[in-house]
This record gives C-alpha cells, sequence and structure tokens, in this order.
C-alpha cells in the first residue's frame, strides 16, 4: 500500500511538473479566464499555485495562470473518477481520529511535535508569534485568506476568524468511500497538509461539506486552483468525485 501511495503522488508530482515546465515555455499569455495571471509559478499574495506544490508543504493557494499550465490542470481533473454520493450513515468527526493528530503518519510534518492546526498556521500565516515559551503555539499572525482575497489580523482570542479547512471535505470523503478505508487512511487523510488550508472562518462555515458544484471561493482568482488541489487530494486518495463536481473543477480551469 505504501509504495502504490508513493506512485501515485510520484505520479502526481511528475505530471504537474510538466504543467511548470509547459507554463514557463508560453510567451504572451493574458489575464486567466479566473482572474489570475502569470503561470505555473505565480502566487497570489503568499499563496503558492498547488501546481508547484503537490506536497501541500507550501503556503495558500495561489492563482493558475494560461496556456499550458491549465491545459495541465484539465489533464490532472480529468483523471479523477466519478461516483454517486453516498449516505452519510455511520459518519462522524472522530471516525477520522482526534482533531490535528501530530502521529497521523505517512503525512508531511508529522511527529514533528507540533498538532496539525498549528503547523498549518506556521505554514501559512506570516508575522507569527508564539505562545511565550512555545515554539509551536500560535498566538497571532497575519493571513492573506485565499478564499476571501482578504488579509486577516488573527489572534487566538478569536480563533474562530480562521479556520483550518478541509479542501475535500471529510463527510464528502465519507460518502465517496473513506467509510470503507482503514482508521489509519482516513487519520492521513484528515491531516495531510495537502487537503488542509487556514482560511477565513465565515467563508469555510458556508462552505461546510459541498463540493465544487455547490461551492468555490468567493475569490474567483484562485477557482482553478481551489479545483486542481481538489483533484490533488482526489488522486493522492484515490477518491473519486460526483460528476457534477468534476464537471465544475473542470470548467474552472477552461481555456480562456
Amino acid at each position: 500500500m505504501k509504495n502504490s501511495r508513493k506512485a501515485r503522488r510520484t505520479y502526481a508530482i511528475a505530471l504537474l511538473g510538466t504543467a511548470v515546465l509547459l507554463a514557463g515555455c508560453e510567451k504572451g499569455d493574458g489575464p486567466s479566464a479566473d482572474g489570475g495571471g502569470g503561470g505555473a509559478g505565480s502566487a497570489d499574495a503568499r499563496g503558492v499555485s498547488p501546481l508547484d506544490n503537490p506536497e501541500g508543504t507550501r503556503p495558500g493557494l495561489g492563482a493558475i495562470g494560461t496556456g499550458g499550465a491549465r491545459a495541465e490542470a484539465r489533464r490532472l481533473i480529468e483523471t479523477v473518477p466519478t461516483k454517486g454520493r453516498g449516505p452519510k450513515t455511520g459518519y462522524g468527526r472522530e471516525r477520522f481520529g482526534s482533531a490535528w493528530l501530530d502521529t497521523a503518519d505517512g503525512v508531511p510534518l508529522a511527529r514533528n511535535g507540533c498538532d496539525t492546526r498549528n503547523d498549518l498556521l506556521a505554514r501559512d500565516g506570516r508575522d507569527l508569534r508564539y505562545r511565550e515559551g512555545s515554539d509551536c503555539v500560535v498566538v497571532a499572525m497575519t493571513l492573506d485568506d485565499p478564499y476571501t482575497g482578504a488579509v486577516i489580523d488573527w489572534r487566538k482570542r478569536d480563533a474562530s476568524a480562521v479556520q483550518i479547512d478541509h479542501v475535500v471535505p471529510l463527510s464528502y470523503g465519507w460518502q465517496l468511500g473513506a467509510a470503507r478505508w482503514s482508521d489509519e487512511k482516513r487519520r492521513r487523510f484528515a491531516n495531510d497538509p495537502l487537503n488542509l488550508l487556514p482560511v477565513d472562518g465565515p467563508a469555510n462555515g458556508r462552505k461546510g461539506d459541498s463540493g465544487p458544484a455547490s461551492w468555490l471561493p468567493p475569490n474567483k482568482k484562485v477557482r482553478c486552483a481551489y479545483a486542481v488541489r481538489f483533484a490533488q487530494v482526489a488522486v493522492e486518495y484515490d477518491l473519486p468525485v460526483t460528476a457534477p463536481d468534476k464537471r465544475a473543477m473542470l470548467t474552472q480551469c477552461r481555456a480562456p
């Protein structure tokens, strides 16, 4: 299982690396259909394009440009199989392990002494401040929120102003196949930086467990990037998406 998982991630890195090369060869690309400019290496504020970040270890969610990058994004999305959404029977957050485990083996940043939430705040935030005596617990930061495009000056006393979003929601995963996964795989899915973004709390609340056909980031510049990240997670975990969600993802990465 570990070998096949490594092979899938290696394939994704190779596939997306091709996008970087293609985008770098494009000349004269204009603004993208979703408002993002530049190629695969472009970033929206602090965010890095998912085409340059297939492991999810770099900050945020930067816009994807035109030309080769968008073509490769669509090719990646096309590889994701489709399936109808099943019932929520048996679903509970606890089925994916305790929240923000540092012990979900097999994902980046595991067992580094910090819980997943603080790892993600440190990954994406700037001007970080830590609890006195700690090099782990973030108590204040500035976040360039990819979902709204706003800059959030966050303090821990108002913790819910920034939430950690599962790009592919846990209950969505449950309904599309995670109900049959091992506990260990569900823990990875819930704590993998590839599937996690610190974002504006109210925007995340409006998303709920929606797929891309029902909810997309209000910030149109990152909608193709969001679709790519959704596809990256689906590929990594052999997870299908619904047919309407796949159509919505492809639409967001259409050529201008």
